[in-house]
């Protein structure tokens, strides 16, 4: 019948409508919120600007927690009843939208440097044509997200991050890939996925320092994920996150030593005027000829957001 079957009766609605209907009620209840508790105009949350104008309440309503956590909630929602039936573009719009509205309600402004063509923005894919690998450098657990809200990526992560309560789950039903340390082979099944996502056009990205630092260092990055892009015929876009507050390196969305990840979700809530810095970076050619090995790939990449954040490397 091409709707869904409930209480006997049938709707009309697409699966994708929806989802689309889903995402709109859970960003005006986040906005609504937020306004009620702010006497600022509000930025742009999703796809298209959106300014709320409103006046102080009086009262604080809907802890930024509580929001978190319904936000956190709807997305497991989303990911979990509904890119089983979505296209990837579709979905990449979606992650890209709740990406965008988690920073939101984190209190993060994000800030965008380099020049994105308006589709790949919103799919993160070309079909078509060869996908991208992004290698970016490692502060925190909310990097992902500030990627996906610029450029929604496939990521290939470090397994442990699965088994983050909610966060974990929600990842992993995005379509990441996980890669487990210590496992013989794990490296070239992990290639050979990306691969597979490379071919199809999309996004795919990976933090090759393996770890995270607080932001003042660049650790050597790691090239064995790279095998794949200079295969497909790809590009390596070198891309480097900075986080600042009131314009002054900040330390708080930093997910370094024995930080719990609680811990670091608070620092993130309780900052002030957190921004998000995303720079996309010269792409570095990945044909073997410029740079014949994944390690020249690995540390041309390396030198370039060095130079960005303005970090010294040996």
């Amino acid at each position: 019948t091409g709707g869904w079957q409930r209480g006997g009766c049938c709707t009309r609605l697409s699966r994708a409508a929806c989802l689309s209907r889903f995402v709109c009620f859970c960003h005006g209840l986040c906005c609504y919120i937020r306004c009620r508790r702010s006497s600022h105009v509000i930025g742009p949350l999703i796809n298209k600007p959106c300014r709320i104008l409103c006046r102080q309440g009086g009262h604080r309503h809907g802890p930024v927690e509580a929001r978190l956590l319904v936000l956190l909630l709807a997305g497991l929602a989303i990911a979990g009843l509904g890119y089983p039936w979505l296209s990837q573009p579709r979905r990449n719009r979606i992650t890209r939208s709740w990406s965008a509205l988690l920073l939101a309600v984190c209190g993060a402004r994000l800030r965008v440097r380099g020049d994105l063509p308006a589709p790949l923005a919103r799919t993160g894919m070309v079909p078509g044509q060869p996908g991208r690998l992004l290698l970016i450098n490692h502060i925190s657990w909310i990097d992902i997200f500030a990627i996906n809200a610029v450029l929604p990526a496939r990521f290939v992560a470090k397994a442990e991050i699965g088994r983050w309560p909610l966060l974990g789950t929600l990842v992993t039903l995005s379509g990441t890939l996980y890669i487990e340390r210590g496992r013989r082979h794990a490296v070239h099944a992990v290639n050979h996925k990306v691969a597979e996502h490379l071919r199809m056009g999309e996004s795919v990205a990976l933090f090759p320092e393996g770890t995270t630092t607080d932001g003042s260092e660049l650790l050597p990055f790691h090239s064995n994920l790279i095998a794949p892009v200079m295969e497909a015929g790809g590009q390596v876009w070198p891309v480097a996150l900075r986080y600042t507050e009131d314009g002054q390196p900040s330390r708080a969305a930093a997910f370094v030593g024995d930080d719990t990840l609680a811990h670091s979700i608070w620092n993130i809530l309780t900052a002030r005027r957190l921004t998000i810095d995303v720079a996309l970076l010269d792409p570095v050619a990945a044909d073997g000829e410029t740079h014949p090995t994944r390690h020249h790939v690995a540390q041309a990449a390396r030198q370039r957001i060095a130079q960005h954040l303005g970090v010294v490397v040996g």
